[in-house]
């Protein structure tokens, strides 16, 4: 069992912390200064002292770097400048974007980088650890660590999926564009119910796009239904009508996924080009109306 210190005890340090702790290794310190991190921490980690980042290295064999994307490197090389990370000591950081090369402070000074990425979103409360179960981590790591990784994996709960150094901010790209973006879709879609006076959206949404994203998940482009497969023109201009009375800031987002969906529905033969042509069309005229951009963006 390892000695871990986690530095960035936030959302995704204070849980996989906790997790760990309860999977039988000890978690002897934790770095973090906001109100919000001290919260966490004294929630999630009951007993845990809480002590500066180079204390924090200092004191662990296991070091969790849960810190933003672009502090990473930073913290990193500020602690090997302390002299706080050593040789043989595992330095494991989240980040989904970054692969080892982020870490090169660390293994210069003869440190083990693990790359190890929950793709989950977190909360930061104790909810969070009963969804680490079947979770997905995207790891990177060298041949000397993969044994050592895979058993944080399994104390997690969760399932390893090995990512190339070159390949991870394309993993981090497909789980940021489907999370991220997804929450603003759905946020706009309860928008738009809310003004048409649905009183309760979220109710409305909800069995719809669970199927909808139970069907995309098991079958991707052929889940695809509604009125751009079926090249319905005049449903597209009416939609865009009343969206751009309503809600006008939405009605880029509709256009750049409609457009999208008219390629993916083109290149499997479902939506024959001229109708796609006619879609296009109506879809240049409503955001030429809202953003006065030119009515030309030919169908690939």
């Amino acid at each position: 069992m390892a000695r871990i210190g986690v530095v960035g005890a936030g959302r995704v340090g204070a849980v996989l912390s906790a997790a760990l702790r309860a999977a039988g290794h000890e978690v002897v310190a934790a770095a973090g200064q906001s109100p919000a991190t001290l919260q966490r921490a004294a929630d999630l980690l009951p007993g845990v002292p809480v002590a500066k980042p180079t204390d924090v290295a200092r004191s662990c064999d296991l070091l969790l770097l849960t810190v933003p994307d672009d502090m990473l490197e930073n913290v990193a090389t500020t602690l090997v400048g302390a002299g706080a990370i050593r040789a043989g000591q595992l330095v494991v950081h989240t980040s989904g974007r970054h692969g080892l090369a982020v870490l090169h402070a660390a293994t210069s000074v003869g440190a083990r980088p693990v790359a190890l990425h929950p793709a989950m979103t977190f909360t930061g409360t104790a909810v969070d650890l009963d969804r680490l179960a079947g979770c997905v981590f995207g790891v990177t790591a060298g041949d000397g660590e993969r044994a050592v990784v895979e058993g944080l994996v399994a104390d997690l709960r969760g399932v390893a999926m090995w990512v190339p150094e070159d390949k991870r901010t394309l993993y981090h790209a497909g789980l940021a564009h489907g999370a991220n973006h997804l929450v603003t879709l759905v946020s706009q879609a309860m928008d738009l119910l809310a003004a048409s006076g649905a009183e309760d959206p979220a109710a409305t949404l909800r069995p719809l796009l669970t199927a909808a994203l139970d069907n995309a998940l098991a079958s991707g482009d052929a889940a695809l239904t509604g009125p751009i497969v079926r090249g319905d023109v005049r449903t597209v201009r009416d939609h865009l009508a009343e969206i751009t009375t309503t809600a006008p800031a939405t009605v880029p987002s509709y256009v750049a996924m409609a457009r999208a969906t008219v390629e993916r529905a083109m290149r499997d033969g479902r939506l024959l080009p001229i109708r796609a042509h006619a879609v296009v069309r109506v879809l240049d005229a409503a955001l030429a109306r809202v953003e006065g951009t030119p009515q030309h963006h030919p169908v690939r």
